[in-house]
Order: structure tokens, then sequence, then C-alpha cells
């Protein structure tokens, strides 16, 4: 059994309703135009008709359009619709919860990272402020600060040396640096020692006279001031004697395995070579040098 769609039943209606207008309009027309001689009417239906037929035709194609768009409108519309009055779908709100609960959970994680950040700083602060009470503050020597060294002088601790470009035996060596209100150099550390042998220029054989002899009594090296030398950065096998060599002095030579504190030989003193003057520096702008 087939059911009938009301759109089909509503054109049905209104074509023969047309049909039944447009014979009424001829009978019409017959009854006034009876006087009238016509030519001998074609077989078939006539323009009316067929122009009604089309008519109508177009109408029930519009009206099934209608009826379409409006049923496909009201089934898209029942898809989207939201469930449950419009509430959003289960799936929806079940994942919107899910993002509520994480962004939830991040706030509260930084809230805490934040308030521990907080707890560390201050403990840091704690920790500064009891350094900073505690500290004893450092004790410049006047001194010290004001020290200036003498053009071509550099400085190291409380000293300023200079390396001589000219050759001198070791007595006028000594001769030059007292002249200048200094002595050859005493070296009391490995620091100073690697300091002055990093001055020096490279070469073939560079040696300097510095401020140490064992003049007076053989194998007693003393420094110019009178004080005894303790350890020394000999060469190995060091110092030797080997033509009556009673002064001290360090080389700096192309041979780039040697090193600062195994430079240390000993030499005639008579012999001319450059030298390492040191100026004490102390309130006076220096320290006198007993001879």
């Amino acid at each position: 059994m087939t059911t009938s769609h009301p759109g089909s039943a509503a054109l049905d209606g209104m074509y023969s309703h047309l049909i039944e207008a447009e014979d009424e309009q001829h009978r019409r027309t017959d009854v006034e135009v009876s006087q009238v001689r016509f030519p001998p009417r074609m077989s078939g239906p006539g323009p009316y008709r067929l122009a009604t037929i089309c008519l109508a035709t177009l109408c029930a194609i519009l009206l099934i359009s209608i009826i379409a768009v409006a049923a496909q409108g009201e089934e898209t519309s029942g898809k989207n619709r939201p469930q449950g009055g419009g509430v959003s779908s289960e799936p929806q709100k079940q994942t919107q919860d899910v993002n509520v609960t994480a962004l939830t959970g991040n706030i509260s994680a930084l809230m805490l990272e934040k308030k521990q950040m907080r707890v560390q700083i201050d403990e840091l602060l704690v920790k500064l402020a009891t350094i900073m009470a505690t500290k004893a503050p450092e004790v410049i020597k006047p001194t010290e600060a004001a020290i200036v060294c003498p053009v071509e002088w550099l400085l190291f601790n409380s000293s300023c040396y200079l390396i001589s470009r000219l050759s001198r035996s070791w007595p006028e060596s000594q001769s030059y640096c007292e002249s200048r209100g200094a002595h050859l150099a005493i070296i009391h550390s490995a620091e100073e020692q690697t300091f002055l042998w990093d001055l020096l220029p490279r070469g073939h054989w560079n040696a300097f006279w510095f401020g140490i002899t064992d003049e007076q009594t053989e194998d007693q090296w003393k420094w110019v001031d009178g004080s005894p030398l303790v350890g020394g950065f000999w060469e190995v096998g060091e110092p030797n004697n080997h033509i009556n060599e009673d002064c001290g002095y360090m080389i700096k030579t192309r041979v780039l395995s040697r090193v600062a504190v195994r430079s240390w030989y000993d030499a005639p003193c008579s012999m001319p070579l450059p030298y390492i003057c040191e100026k004490e520096m102390g309130a006076g702008g220096s320290t006198a040098i007993p001879h």
C-alpha cells in the first residue's frame, strides 16, 4: 500500500483547479464570440491549454523543491541540535571537563612552584645577610692600593720589576739596580718566578741575571739582601760550579718543553748578561737594600 505525500495531493488539486478554470473560460469565450467566425481549430490541445499545463508543471516542481529543502533543513537541524534541550552532548561535555581539570591542575602546580621559589629566595637572602654581617672587611694596605710603577717597570704583588735590554756583569747589574732604588730580583715563590719568566723573550739562549750568589761561601747561596736561599728553581744538574760559577741567572729558550720552575743556572759573575731589577714599594717608594 502506497502513501500519498501531502505535497502530491496539493499538487493534484491545484492542477485540477487550473484545468476547470481554463474550461470555464473557454465556455465563456465561446458564448461571447458566438457571432464571430474563426477558422477551423487545429487538432490537439490549444496554445492556452499548453501554457496552462506548463505553468502547472513549473508550480509543481517549485512546490516539490520547497518541500525537499524544508525536509532537508529539518533533518540537518535535528542532527545538529544538542540533546537534552540545548545542553552540549555528553562526549563534548566530558572533553571540556577534562580540559578544565588539566588547566586547574597546571595552575595549582605553578602556584606551588612559585611559593617554593619564594621560600628559597627568602632563605638565600637570609644567608647573604648573615655572611655580609659576619665577614670581616678586607684589609687593604695603603701602600699597595697606591702603588704606581715607573715607566717600563711592571707590577707584581707589591714590587715593580724591570727587564733590562742591556748586558752587564752581575756586580754591575746590581749597582745599576741600586742606582734606581732597586736591586737584582729576589724570587720567593713559584708564582713570582713564573711571572718574571713569562716576561722574558724567547731566544737561542736568553739569559738574565737575578739577585743570588754564593761568592762568599761556595754552595751557600744567598740573596742580595743577605737572606739564605731556600729551595730554588734550578735546572736538573745545576748549580754545578763548572768554571768558578758564583752567580745565578735564568734562561728562556726556543725549546717549548722548558718550564719556568726549572730555569736557573750558575755562571761566572763577570759574564755580561741582561738582568732583572726589583723595586720593592713601601711608604717611601722603595725599601733600602743593605750592602
